[in-house]
C-alpha cells in the first residue's frame, strides 16, 4: 500500500511538472496543443517523433523551444540532396603528432547530442536517412568499423515536407517504424494565428524557460514505465493493432481490400508507452480505453501503406485507422 502511495505521489508531481513544461512551450509555439502532448508524448516515452507539415507551421522553432524547456542539449541537422552519412555521424581522420606517428581519431557529428533536429530530413537521399537507423534504435553508432556510444537521454525529431513537394525522397519503412509517432501540424485556426501574428512581430517576443533536466526527464521515462495498465487497455491494444495487418484472420474486409503492410509488434509497444503518456499528460493515473482510440492516429498511420487500388479510389489510411478503432472499441465494450 505504501508503495502504491508513492508511486500515486510521483505521478502527480510529475503531472505538475508536465503542465509547467506544457505552458512553457505554448508561449513560444502558441495554439496547437495536440502537437505539443504529443512531441511531450514522444519524450515522455523515451521515443523519436515525426512532424509533418507544411513550411512556415512552426516545426523547428517547436523542437527548438522543446529542447530549452526540457534541458536538452540540442543540435540540428539541414537535410539536403548532397548531405552525406559523415555530416550526420563524423569521421575520422589521420594525424600526425610531434613525434611524426599518425593516428586516426574520431570527429564526433552532431548526432552526439541528447536532442537531434533532423530538419527536412526527406531532402536528403535514402542512404544519408538510414544513417539514423542504428542510433534510433540501439543509442549508438559504428563509423569505420567502430562502435560509439551516444548519451542518454537520446531523442531524434525530424521535420518533414509532404511528400508530394518536389526535390523529397520517401523515407525507407525500416526507418519510418522507428519513429514512435507521426505528428501531423495542421494550418492553426483564425484565432490562433491572430494570437500568432501579435505576439511574433512586435518588438520582443516570450522566451521558453528551462523547467526539466536531462537526469529529471530520464526519470520521468522510468516513472512512465511504472504505470500501471489494466488487462482491458492492453487487449484493445492487441486488437487493434492486429486488426490492422491485412493477413490477420481479425481484419476487416476494408483492411484486407485497402491495406498493403500493416503494423508490426513495434507499434503495439508505442501504443502501449504513448497510452501511458497521454493520460500522465492529463492528470491520470491510468491509461483508458479513450487514450488508445486517440493515439492510434499517431502511433499507427506511418506503420501502414495503402494498397495502389485503395489509393486510386481516393482512400487515406485516417479512414481505415479510424474504422479499425470503432470497430475494435465497439467489440471490446460489448465484452
Amino acid at each position: 500500500m505504501a508503495e502504491a502511495d508513492a508511486l500515486i505521489a510521483e505521478i502527480e508531481e510529475l503531472g505538475e511538472k508536465l503542465a509547467e513544461a506544457r505552458a512553457s512551450i505554448t508561449r513560444r509555439f502558441i495554439g496547437q496543443e495536440q502537437v505539443v502532448d504529443l512531441v511531450l508524448s514522444a519524450l515522455l516515452c523515451g521515443g523519436h517523433g515525426l512532424l509533418i507539415g507544411l513550411p512556415g507551421l512552426g516545426k523547428t522553432r517547436l523542437v527548438d523551444t522543446l529542447s530549452t524547456v526540457m534541458g536538452l542539449d540540442g543540435a540540428r541537422v539541414q537535410f539536403t540532396p548532397d548531405l552525406m552519412p559523415a555530416d550526420i555521424l563524423g569521421s575520422e581522420v589521420l594525424e600526425t603528432a610531434a613525434d611524426g606517428s599518425r593516428a586516426f581519431r574520431f570527429i564526433e557529428g552532431p548526432i552526439f547530442c541528447q536532442l537531434l533536429l533532423a530538419d527536412e530530413i526527406n531532402r536528403a537521399s535514402p542512404r544519408t536517412q538510414s544513417a539514423l537507423l542504428q542510433a534510433m534504435q540501439e543509442n549508438s553508432v559504428t563509423v569505420a568499423g567502430q562502435p560509439h556510444a551516444l548519451g542518454l537521454p537520446f531523442h531524434v525529431f525530424a521535420t518533414q515536407n509532404p511528400i508530394e513537394q518536389e526535390g523529397t525522397y520517401p523515407l525507407p519503412e525500416a526507418q519510418l517504424d522507428r519513429f514512435l509517432v507521426q505528428i501531423d501540424v495542421p494550418y492553426p485556426d483564425r484565432a490562433t494565428e491572430r494570437d500568432i501574428l501579435i505576439a511574433t512581430t512586435g518588438v520582443a517576443e516570450d522566451e521558453a524557460v528551462g523547467v526539466f533536466t536531462a537526469p529529471q526527464l530520464l526519470a520521468a521515462q522510468s516513472l512512465l514505465r511504472r504505470m500501471p495498465v489494466g488487462d482491458g487497455v492492453v487487449e484493445l491494444i492487441l486488437d487493434l493493432v492486429r486488426a490492422c495487418r491485412p493477413d490477420d484472420p481479425t481484419a476487416s474486409e476494408t483492411v484486407r481490400g485497402s491495406v498493403g503492410w500493416g503494423p508490426g509488434p513495434r507499434a503495439a509497444q508505442a501504443l502501449m508507452l504513448t497510452v501511458r503518456a497521454r493520460a500522465l499528460l492529463d492528470g491520470r493515473l491510468a491509461p483508458s480505453v479513450e487514450d488508445v482510440a486517440a493515439m492510434a492516429g499517431p502511433v499507427l498511420t506511418h506503420r501502414m501503406a495503402l494498397t495502389f487500388a485503395a489509393r486510386a479510389r481516393g482512400e487515406n489510411l485516417t479512414q481505415v485507422i479510424s474504422q479499425v478503432v470503432a470497430q475494435t472499441t465497439r467489440i471490446e465494450a460489448a465484452a
